[in-house]
């Protein structure tokens, strides 16, 4: 088939939707179909500008390109499905979530001027239209299609997204929590520092990734006296995850209601405990707690796990919860079963 692939960008960001979309043109091709990436930057501010690109979207008609006919698209992102074709697929990685679940929360930037209101209303009505007209609609997880069911009524069924390389792997359970994320205030990466400081042992955090908290979280390892134990990174090349998770006592990651989350995935795959929190969304798909995990209540709970993690010299306890997640990891398909279910090939997964 020829398949266009819709995708929103937001330039200078690479983030887990563009590692889906980079595995899913790879795997399209690697199945035989003729696919390209349509992509548009995408702005949100000043605030027509969300308006302006669900509509640069919608003036888009890709039934035909260069004289070839296209036989579906899959869309991923806000505004992305506003496109206009006879057989549309959504993968939905996730709807603009400032309009949505994070609406009147600290994490939105929309406030209740006529100008915002009017804008979330123009985000609830492409979706409302370019969600409606889909096929078929996917979710990268449960929470996602949870989501989409409460806010808009429509069905979407959970087909995850594989990690975008097979190189994980463990070598060892070394003596610090491994976190990777952009460094936001939506991933809570301040919760393992404040852990941290509670800690009876000499368990160190290794945290990477950059973003607009950074700097306050690297002000706050100092406040808390943790500057020799804990070690920012910065961005990593793949290689030098690989290697962090590979060599972790366990993983941290706490995201606020996460989409899906590869961290847990990519941890589970390098046979490491997660270390998480109850409201974590898609995480909680995976993490099992005291199976292949912990899910603590609070930094002083978190601060009792790393703990008890670091003080069992023997690392038995680390290695029993890794085994068990690496197990868990299987239910993710690999990308052959999802190219097959997105080509409408196969039953959702």
């Amino acid at each position: 088939m020829n398949i266009v692939i819709c995708h929103t960008q937001i330039p200078f960001v690479r983030g887990g939707a563009e590692v889906l979309v980079d595995g899913l043109l790879a795997a399209l091709r690697e199945a035989g179909h003729g696919v390209e990436l349509v992509t548009i930057p995408f702005k949100w501010y000043p605030r027509e500008q969300l308006e302006a690109q669900a509509l640069v979207w919608r003036s888009l008609d890709v039934s035909r390109l260069n004289g070839r006919a296209v036989d579906m698209v899959i869309c991923t992102k806000y505004p992305s499905w506003a496109v206009r074709h006879p057989h549309k697929v959504i993968w939905l990685v996730h709807q603009h979530r400032q309009a949505y679940d994070w609406y009147g929360t600290p994490l939105t930037d929309f406030g209740i001027s006529e100008e915002d209101r009017r804008a979330r209303r123009v985000i609830l009505e492409t979706d409302a239209l370019g969600l409606g007209e889909a096929d078929r609609i996917y979710t990268i997880s449960q929470n996602v299609a949870n989501r989409l069911n409460r806010f808009t009524g429509l069905t979407g069924h959970s087909l995850y997204p594989p990690t975008h390389h097979d190189r994980y792997h463990h070598t060892n359970y070394g003596d610090y929590i491994f976190t990777i994320s952009r460094l936001d205030s939506a991933k809570r990466v301040h919760f393992l520092l404040e852990a941290l400081r509670k800690t009876r042992s000499e368990v160190r955090a290794v945290i990477a990734g950059s973003g607009p908290e950074e700097a306050a979280l690297k002000a706050r390892a100092v406040a808390l006296g943790l500057q020799d134990r804990v070690e920012f990174t910065g961005r990593i090349s793949d290689d030098e995850a690989v290697r962090l998770y590979a060599g972790a006592l366990a993983v941290y990651y706490a995201p606020v209601d996460e989409d899906y989350g590869y961290v847990t995935v990519e941890a589970m795959r390098s046979c490491k405990p997660v270390l998480t929190l109850p409201d974590t969304g898609g995480v909680l798909e995976f993490v099992r707690e005291a199976q292949n995990g912990f899910i603590c209540p609070d930094p002083a709970g978190l601060a009792q796990r790393m703990d008890e993690l670091y003080q069992d010299s023997g690392r038995e306890l680390a290695a029993r919860l890794g085994q068990a997640g690496l197990s868990t990891s299987r239910s993710v398909p690999g990308w052959a079963e999802v190219v097959r279910v997105l080509t409408g090939t196969a039953l959702p997964v």
